[in-house]
Formats: C-alpha cells, sequence, structure tokens
C-alpha cells in the first residue's frame, strides 16, 4: 500500500471543475444564497491567496480569499474553505487556513474576515466581530461574522458596511 503526499498549491483554473464539484456536495445549492456567496460572487478570489490541496491528482480541498471593501478600506474574505468528506480529520482544512493566512500577511493584507464556526477558526486567531461594527450586505448570524487582524489593532478602525467592491 503506498502513501500519496499532500499537495497544497496555488488554485489553478484548471482545478474549478472540481472545486465547484467539490462545493456543491459539501454546501448544496442554498450555498448561492448565503450573503458570504453573494458578496464574493462580484469580485473574483485573489489567485496568490486562494490554494487546493490534492492527494496524488484528486483534490480533496480548497479556500479562496477574496478582496472586499470593509468600511471603506480593503480587506480579505475568505472562503469557502472545503474539505472533501472522506478526507475530513486530517488536518487538510488547517494546513489550507494556515497558507492563505500565510500568503495574506506576507502579501501585507491586515485583515481577514469570514463567516463560519467561531470555535472552528479561533484556532487559527479569528474572533467574532462586535455586532454592529462592520455590516454584511445580508442576513447572517452575528456569532459567525469573524476576523483576524493580521495588523494589530485593525478591526477597532473599521466600521461600517463591508463590500463586494475592491477598494484602495
Amino acid at each position: 500500500m503506498t502513501s500519496l503526499p499532500l499537495t497544497i498549491r496555488h488554485e489553478l483554473p484548471v482545478d474549478n471543475a472540481a472545486i465547484e464539484r467539490l462545493h456543491e456536495r459539501a454546501f448544496g445549492p442554498g450555498r448561492f444564497a448565503r450573503t458570504a456567496f453573494r458578496l464574493r460572487e462580484r469580485v473574483p478570489p485573489d489567485p496568490q491567496l486562494s490554494f487546493a490541496a490534492h492527494v496524488g491528482t484528486f483534490l480533496v480541498g480548497s479556500v479562496k480569499v477574496t478582496p472586499v471593501g470593509a468600511g471603506g478600506h480593503p480587506a480579505l474574505m475568505l472562503g469557502p474553505l472545503t474539505v472533501d468528506p472522506a478526507f475530513e480529520g486530517r488536518g487538510i482544512g488547517a494546513a489550507l487556513m494556515n497558507r492563505s493566512i500565510d500568503a495574506a500577511r506576507v502579501a501585507g493584507h491586515d485583515l481577514i474576515m469570514l463567516v463560519g464556526d467561531a470555535l472552528y477558526y479561533a484556532r487559527f486567531g479569528f474572533t467574532v466581530i462586535p455586532p454592529g461594527q462592520l455590516v454584511l450586505p445580508g442576513p447572517a448570524d452575528p456569532a459567525r461574522f469573524l476576523a483576524l487582524e493580521l495588523v494589530e489593532g485593525v478591526l477597532a478602525r473599521r466600521r461600517g458596511e463591508v463590500t463586494s467592491a475592491r477598494v484602495g
């Protein structure tokens, strides 16, 4: 029996169909109505911050990061983070998260936001955004609207709407 190594690399156009199938299996058709999806649909993900995980030639995970505006300043919206159910619990999601966060930090970004499970994302440093400080363009559970400061104190200076428009 051979063990195939996990490879994480920048997402490529050749990955698009496999990633879309993965999202369909993981999130179903309801994903199109979610606020985070609607925010990301007008702006393509940043190819330098979005990654795909493969075991051999099989795509097993993906993370996308999209530039957005947050209170009139540039920010990033992370997601979706997706791991094939057959490969969950093996650290693939964490590896994808760490790769994206590191790439964003190296590229000089200062704030990453997402809508997700606070307990899961806390291990990467994400915290709940105070309700009303930043406002998404649609409904979202405020307990799931999270941010990671890549520059200390930046979140406190951001107030207003989160938009799909690139800022800066």
